[in-house]
């Protein structure tokens, strides 16, 4: 009897011991928000149906979108409650930059629901005042820049801006230049995932290959051995930060299920600032912006193109470089079908990430 109670005991031990792996955890919050995304998405549609929060559609939009009105949004408070959950559950607790992130992505989440909530209920396309929103969102990711400041301590990376494909070339920041930088990143990239979140799955895919490979540039960075090997700057805890894009990964392929076209159910900005934020952040933690910058490419093509064509327009007194901005709406006056807008932009994205991993060993 006692022999079999000290085997049953070893092998619980044993067990213990496998999910204190970071690899093993990731692969299982990618499964366990995956499958709450897939169990509640036809919950949520059909209570964001009964409550009436369609999708308002901007007038001078493409006039293929007219049939969209109506269509249930704010889909993204499903995937950041899939993330949310998921991250605690297989998460380290004690990971300070667990904790961070996962701030960052919930605080920008609610931006993104006001936003979402003024344009549901008071039926203004335009939602959260363009000053109100930019204001919430610096004063969150000034907060996250100024606490990842304090605790630079734990990696002298935080002081540099690392170049990739260069092993020894790296810009010294400071704690101004840093605090800077890393407003910069977290607040642009939430902007330009959501001006990205235009057409059908157009913004969720990219986002998922893109914090995809963001997850594996953070256990890099957190494991001494790797991140010596391959010249990554080593950043104690990083790597704890694969769980959350495992759980992100699997919060988006789920919702993606009912985002596809012709979506059920559209994000919102509940959704998009709370993602591109989050990408910002785990970029910024794990030392990679220019990295962030060429993987996501496309939310940095759409971001410019509204920027040139808005500076244009006022320029030279109303003319125009592209048909309409952002770019995906472009080339579907261009005569591109919407399917075919976002499955090329999904496949530039996946060249684009693989040429980011790539400065993993290209150095």
């Amino acid at each position: 009897m006692l022999l079999e109670l000290a085997q049953w005991l070893a092998k619980d031990v044993r067990l213990f011991n496998v999910f204190n792996y970071i690899t093993l955890r990731a692969v299982l919050s990618c499964l366990t928000a995956l499958a709450i995304s897939l169990i509640l998405g036809p919950l949520v549609i059909r209570k964001l149906t009964a409550y009436k929060i369609g999708q308002s559609v901007r007038d001078d939009g493409p006039r293929s979108h007219l049939t969209k009105a109506g269509t249930p949004t704010m889909g993204g408070a499903l995937i950041l409650l899939s993330i949310s959950f998921t991250t605690l559950l297989w998460g380290d607790l004690r990971n300070k930059y667990l904790w961070v992130v996962l701030l960052v992505t919930v605080a920008f989440g609610v931006i993104g629901w006001v936003d979402d909530y003024r344009k549901v209920v008071y039926r203004n396309p335009k939602g959260l005042s363009a000053k109100s929103k930019f204001f919430w969102q610096s004063v969150f990711g000034l907060a996250a820049a100024a606490y990842l400041a304090m605790n630079a301590g734990s990696s002298p990376a935080f002081n540099e801006l690392i170049v990739p494909f260069f092993k020894h070339i790296a810009y010294p920041l400071g704690t101004i230049g840093f605090i800077a930088l890393t407003y910069c990143v977290i607040v642009g990239t939430s902007n330009a995932v959501n001006l990205t979140d235009g057409l059908d799955g157009l913004a969720i895919m990219p986002t998922v290959m893109v914090g995809s490979g963001l997850g594996i540039f953070a256990y890099v960075a957190g494991h001494a051995v790797f991140s010596k090997y391959l010249g990554i700057p080593y950043v104690p805890g990083a790597g704890e930060l694969i769980v959350f894009c495992g759980a992100l990964a699997g919060a988006g392929l789920g919702f993606l299920w009912f985002n596809a076209y012709p979506a059920e159910v559209f994000m919102g900005d509940v959704g998009a600032l709370a993602l591109g934020a989050a990408l910002g952040t785990i970029a910024v933690i794990a030392r990679q912006e220019i990295v962030l910058f060429i993987m996501g490419g496309v939310f940095v093509a759409e971001t410019l193109s509204v920027m040139i064509q808005v500076i244009y327009f006022k320029v030279t007194g109303g003319k125009r470089i592209f048909r309409m901005a952002p770019l995906h709406h472009h080339y579907e006056l261009e005569g591109w079908k919407e399917s075919q807008v976002v499955v090329r932009f999904w496949i530039i994205t996946m060249m684009l990430v693989l040429f980011g991993l790539s400065t993993l060993k290209l150095r």
